[in-house]
């Protein structure tokens, strides 16, 4: 992203400004795509250097039902992890052949609006099929009449990165609602996914809550809007330090539809009844599955 933002500004004191006031332009009448379903482009999808990355881990993608394509779907992925790179790889790339899995269903991401405003690398993100975080962005998404589209949101966000360290099965879900009501508003039938392995690929440097840490970490995000953990792995060629993922395994489980009756404005009790249904299908998702990816039986989801 930096390097996007350099090479915009470096362009304008070179004989090629007219390329960076070319394309100014364009994004001034492109502002708005980032929040009308993006634009893909399956040559980016399909790139090879995506199956290499899935490799590296590996990572996989697992279907427990079938999804009717007439339909559209709104998806929550737990947990953030550091990077989330199972929903990256799952979502915005072909590597795990989701349109295999899924036939007839379009994934789209969402992401914060703050990384659309950079130029250049706002057309990489939409070309992989990234989408702003937004209602607007969302209600497009899912209010799409021919159905088959599948709006994926990372529920637990930045604030969910600060508890991301191997083992944990912490999630920023308690009281995060607004994708639950969004489901009811749309009549869009939500689908719990839990990623195993997503928190393993980096440890991050111990920082409880109440710590100064954790309290810089805190502001850093009310002001930046994304969270900065400091997190650390392995190198390129050892494995002792670096910012190098490790190689740990990345299975994504899609649980099954949980219906939801359409509702223009949904009290807060409806709200709660269909988030609290929400929850108790991801936590069976995660018991049905975690003995297949090496999680003690002891250790069950926790909600924050």
């Amino acid at each position: 992203a930096q390097c996007c933002t350099a090479a915009f500004i470096a362009l304008f004191f070179t004989r090629f400004w007219l390329v960076s006031a070319l394309y100014a332009a364009w994004w001034f009448i492109d502002r708005e795509q980032p929040s009308k379903g993006g634009r893909k482009i399956h040559a980016i999808r399909n790139s090879i250097v995506w199956r290499y990355m899935r490799d590296y881990f590996p990572i996989k993608l697992v279907k427990t039902a079938e999804l009717d394509p007439r339909q559209n779907y709104l998806m929550g992925f737990h947990p953030h992890g550091i990077l989330a790179v199972g929903a990256f790889i799952n979502f915005c790339t072909e590597a795990s052949g989701f349109s295999t899995l899924f036939p007839g269903i379009t994934p789209h991401l969402m992401m914060l609006s703050l990384w659309f405003r950079i130029p250049f690398f706002r057309e990489c993100l939409m070309s992989a099929g990234l989408v702003s975080s937004d209602k607007e962005s969302a209600s497009y998404v899912l209010q799409r009449p021919e159905g088959g589209n599948m709006l994926a949101i990372i529920v637990g966000g930045a604030q969910e990165a600060l508890d991301a360290r191997p083992g944990s099965c912490t999630l920023l879900l308690k009281n995060r609602k607004g994708f639950v009501r969004l489901a009811i508003e749309h009549g869009t039938p939500l689908v719990p996914i839990f990623s195993f392995g997503e928190n393993d690929l980096f440890e991050q440097v111990r920082n409880p809550k109440g710590s100064w840490l954790r309290q810089l970490q805190h502001r850093l995000q009310q002001i930046m809007g994304i969270s900065l953990p400091l997190f650390h792995a392995r190198g390129i060629f050892q494995y002792s330090f670096g910012l190098v993922p490790y190689r740990r395994p990345i299975c994504t489980v899609v649980g099954k539809p949980i219906p939801v009756q359409r509702k223009h404005r949904p009290s807060k009790e409806e709200v709660d009844q269909v988030h609290q249904k929400y929850l108790n299908e991801l936590c069976k998702l995660f018991e049905e599955h975690k003995a297949k990816y090496n999680v003690p039986e002891d250790r069950h989801l926790e909600f924050i």
